[in-house]
């Protein structure tokens, strides 16, 4: 089946895929060919593709899916790769939004409060995918 991943800046993947499980609201559900058709809203976490015997994961923070007539087309607010994350990037960003989390009695206004706290959500998931994809890696070699 094919699967695409668009975010608002690109595409991520265009590609026939054998499986994908992807978090939802209710929990992580895998999608196989020949599945019936499905919206579905996504939350933050760790989808995993599968295709060719091999296996590949990718950080997402939300966004929708939908399986239809043998495609998957994933909505997703910010997808990356598990072997294309930065973790020195994302390491500073976490930084930076609990710098600006631990002064938010010092007058920081609501937008950049909530600003911090996504932040926040979207590095702890990269750190956190980059490390399982690291260990994965690890026990391969």
């Amino acid at each position: 089946m094919l699967l695409e991943i668009i975010t608002p800046e690109k595409t991520v993947l265009n590609e026939e895929i054998d499986e994908i499980l992807v978090p939802t609201e209710k929990g992580q559900i895998g999608i196989l060919p020949h599945h019936i058709n499905l919206i579905t809203k996504l939350t933050a976490g760790e989808m995993i593709i599968r295709s060719n015997g091999k296996e590949r994961a990718l950080a997402v923070t939300g966004g929708f899916l939908e399986v239809k007539n043998q495609k998957v087309t994933v909505l997703a607010d910010y997808a990356e790769h598990a072997d294309k994350i930065d973790t020195d990037q994302a390491l500073a960003a976490k930084n930076r939004a609990e710098e600006v989390l631990k002064n938010k009695d010092k007058g920081i206004n609501e937008q950049d409060l909530r600003a911090a706290q996504s932040e926040l959500r979207r590095a702890l998931l990269q750190l956190h995918i980059s490390e399982n994809y690291r260990k994965k890696i690890h026990r391969t070699s």
